[in-house]
């Protein structure tokens, strides 16, 4: 049954608990095809999505782990790899070096990435955006043989084994103002 957007959005959650349940190829597929639609700068769809399940994943998130001790990065590191073994599916989402279109492009990537996250749960899965991954970009790039890109961020999908409550948010009157000019 497909939700109201508005549903949707209001029950999309960071989820970093997963049943051991597989994921079907076609549901992951709709997912990047969601991204896919996802506006972006000049329409450069400057996002490629690598998707890696079982053993692949669990490696990548063993490089997380032997890095933090060279990187002296802190527990949240450690935590952030162990929900990438726990989750059935990793998305790794890269795009070309281009420093001129730096800004541009992890916008677009950031708007492709929230429709992935809506789309999960439209699905009944959840997902975990993942930014962790960036002390090990280079790392796991080389792995997966994509030396010549950026490793923006990762994403855990899954079904979810928990119901985390939402966190708290700041009041609309809080972020929003109106600029009016009256002349």
């Amino acid at each position: 049954m497909i939700m109201e957007l508005d549903t949707v959005i209001k029950e999309r959650r960071s989820i970093r608990k997963y049943k051991v349940l597989d994921v079907k190829d076609e549901d992951i597929e709709c997912l990047i095809n969601y991204a896919r639609l996802a506006p972006s700068a000049k329409n450069r769809q400057p996002w490629t999505f690598v998707v890696v399940k079982n053993q692949v994943k669990n490696q990548i998130a063993d490089i997380m782990i032997k890095h933090e001790k060279i990187y002296h990065m802190n527990q949240l590191v450690i935590n952030s790899a162990n929900i990438i073994k726990e989750a059935p599916v990793l998305i790794l989402v890269l795009k070309l070096k281009d420093d001129d279109w730096n800004v541009g492009d992890l916008l677009s990537i950031g708007a492709a990435i929230e429709h992935i996250c809506l789309g999960a749960v439209d699905l009944n899965m959840g997902s975990l955006w993942i930014r962790d991954i960036v002390y090990t970009q280079k790392e796991i790039a080389d792995f997966i043989g994509k030396s010549d890109m950026e490793l923006v961020l990762a994403m855990a999908i899954g079904y979810p084994d928990e119901n985390p409550s939402q966190r708290n948010r700041k009041a609309l009157t809080d972020i929003l103002q109106w600029y009016e000019n009256d002349e």
